[in-house]
């Protein structure tokens, strides 16, 4: 076989990939962000470019709620994971962009319970378990320990453990 045979073989079975299948497996369609209404962009087409920008300009409230209905959280838990008292979130209209610290938040909880809802297969029971106290935590329930970037991971690591079948 000649270099030009071999190399016209080897160029056939080379894989050409375009960008877009990238851009769209990045996320698994993104899906979590229907939890904040669709935000300002599909779904479908969200990147981490169009999320880093979302959470540095912020979210209105209104889409913050919309969040915290979806998810079935009171104001006051919210508030404790957000590291703000609930009276400061009362205060803000509907229609006012609240800080990055708080959108960054809303966004984890949103990617948290989108997982979530995919390894229990329905909304519903990852949030009985998101309140069940669990010895893997020492005693504490997974949504106690949100309140900090180390417990969303230790939260996200569990919910691996448990996709795959590892209990202990």
């Amino acid at each position: 076989m000649s270099y030009k045979e071999k190399k016209h073989k080897e160029t056939i079975s080379q894989v050409k990939e375009s960008q877009a299948v990238y851009l769209t497996a990045n996320h698994a369609g993104v899906s979590f962000l229907n939890m904040l209404g669709g935000a300002k962009f599909s779904a479908a087409t969200a990147n981490d470019w169009d999320i880093l920008n979302l959470t540095r300009n912020g979210l209105p409230k209104r889409l913050l709620m919309l969040l915290v209905a979806k998810i079935s959280l009171t104001l006051q838990e919210v508030s404790d994971i957000m590291h703000v008292s609930e009276r400061t979130l009362q205060r803000y209209d509907d229609d006012t962009v609240v800080k990055t610290e708080y959108a960054e938040k809303a966004i984890e909880l949103a990617r948290l319970y989108d997982r979530g809802e995919d390894v229990f297969g329905s909304i519903d029971k990852f949030k009985i378990w998101i309140r069940t106290p669990s010895v893997i935590f020492k005693g504490e329930t997974p949504l106690s320990l949100l309140d900090t970037s180390v417990g969303f991971d230790m939260v996200l690591d569990e919910l691996g453990r448990i996709e795959h079948g590892i209990f202990a």
